[in-house]
């Protein structure tokens, strides 16, 4: 494949891409993320495999070396192979780091964790977020004794979600990825779990009073590409109370990012349950479930139980993670990096003459090509994604920044994608965008994947 018109050579992943093609033969969808499919970001030139990562920084098994801006989907936010992380992992693995007995720390693990997040009275591990989910949700109908769930956003792929699809397969469009049928999902479960809108109080309402005494929890991301709207929250929290329902936050992407306690820190809404990973442990398995101490005893009568929740690992990073990000004010650092990167890149969209926002929060700044619709705006992101790989950098216009980066990756960065927002913009008057990415552009939509 050719590159794209007048920017850099693009690198050169050949052992990447032999090793995918065989992989899709071995392994269904070719990954176990589907957020890892290169096709997904730049089909034919998004390397697939690393040999190593530190910082933030990778090198692939091609030989490339690229400052990376995905913050691995968001898991890590020290940086790779933090050294007070793997110091902490590696003492627990000499010493043993699974055992009959319990190891000691989940109890100082617990303790932290109900002293920085504001609903946390008891806690539960497991081992991600789509896990945690699963969970909470499954406390609150134990809680509540009813079976449906209000959602908003997107959570996981376990049934109690994917259900949502059954009655109409285009329900989760707006939450999860559009075309995914509900395949292996049990029919029963039709009708149990109900989408609305962010900001859209009066969807909820509706929900609610339209099955009264029925719905066990709402589960929501308290934030992510969009602000509240003044109320929108303190409306769901008021609701979630006269409804008898549980309230949930989902803070996968939110958790550590937004505040130290969650977006429920920063917002000053307290839910009854919560939902933490990625960030919690610095890329090590890890996610917890807390919340209300009435709430979360319901477990006590519940089955919810499985061996590799009680490995050493991940609760040894996670206490080393959260007790690094308190001392050296990880929070604050991103924040204002976020800052000066999505001022940068307003700028540089604005410069180039090229409609685009930036959306999320400056701890997750997110790259919107607005005003292009469908083939073309997808076009214009792979766009994108190639020019700034050619210049060393991974980005899928979502970035999730760490304390790894420095002011002055932010300043290349941000020189790198003015150049390439210039290419841009000469590509679209030429009207040459889909040629200059080979025809080729990132397969967002999961009924193209499958």
């Amino acid at each position: 494949m050719s590159s794209q018109t007048g920017s850099p050579s693009l690198p050169d992943i050949s052992k990447s891409t032999e090793l995918y093609e065989r992989a899709k033969n071995l392994i269904p969808t070719g990954t176990m993320l589907l957020s890892k499919r290169p096709e997904r970001i730049a089909p034919g030139r998004w390397p697939a495999y690393y040999k190593r990562a530190w910082g933030c920084q990778v090198e692939d098994i091609d030989g490339n070396v690229f400052v990376d801006f995905t913050g691995d989907v968001g898991a890590t936010m020290l940086g790779r192979a933090d050294p007070d992380v793997n110091a902490a992992v590696h003492a627990v693995v000499d010493q043993g780091s699974f055992c009959t007995l319990n190891y000691p720390r989940e109890v100082e693990l617990a303790e932290l964790l109900t002293r920085i997040i504001p609903c946390a009275q008891q806690y539960r591990r497991v081992l991600g977020g789509g896990e945690a989910d699963m969970v909470a949700v499954r406390i609150a109908r134990g809680y509540t004794k009813r079976d449906k769930v209000a959602f908003c956003g997107y959570h996981g792929w376990h049934d109690w979600y994917l259900a949502a699809n059954l009655a109409d397969d285009s329900v989760l469009d707006e939450h999860l990825l559009p075309g995914l049928k509900p395949r292996g999902v049990p029919r029963p479960l039709v009708n149990t779990a109900m989408p609305f809108n962010y900001n859209d109080l009066d969807a909820l309402k509706d929900i609610l009073e339209s099955n009264t005494g029925q719905v066990a929890a709402i589960i929501m991301e308290a934030t992510r590409h969009y602000r509240p709207n003044k109320g929108f929250l303190e409306g769901v929290r008021q609701l979630a109370d006269q409804h008898g329902a549980v309230l949930i936050f989902d803070e996968v992407v939110t958790g550590f990012r937004m505040a130290l306690g969650g977006a429920q820190e920063y917002f000053g809404v307290t839910p009854d349950l919560a939902v933490f990973a990625k960030t919690i442990s610095n890329g090590y398995p890890m996610g917890a479930v807390v919340g209300r101490r009435d709430v979360m005893n319901t477990v006590n009568e519940q089955f919810i139980s499985s061996t590799y929740w009680t490995d050493a690992v991940g609760t040894a990073a996670a206490l080393a993670t959260i007790e690094k990000m308190r001392r050296i004010g990880v929070v604050e650092y991103i924040w204002d990096l976020g800052k000066e990167l999505s001022a940068g890149l307003s700028e540089a969209l604005e410069k180039a003459g090229i409609k685009g926002n930036i959306l999320g929060w400056p701890s997750h700044p997110i790259l919107s090509l607005t005003g292009h619709d469908g083939e073309v705006g997808g076009a214009m992101a792979t766009f994108f994604v190639r020019g700034q790989l050619a210049r060393g950098y991974l980005t899928t216009g979502t970035h999730f920044l760490t304390a790894a980066h420095t002011k002055d990756d932010i300043h290349k960065y941000l020189m790198a994608a003015e150049e390439t927002f210039k290419e841009l913009k000469a590509s679209m008057d030429r009207g040459t965008v889909m040629e200059d990415i080979d025809n080729s552009p990132g397969q967002s939509l999961f009924k193209r994947l499958a």
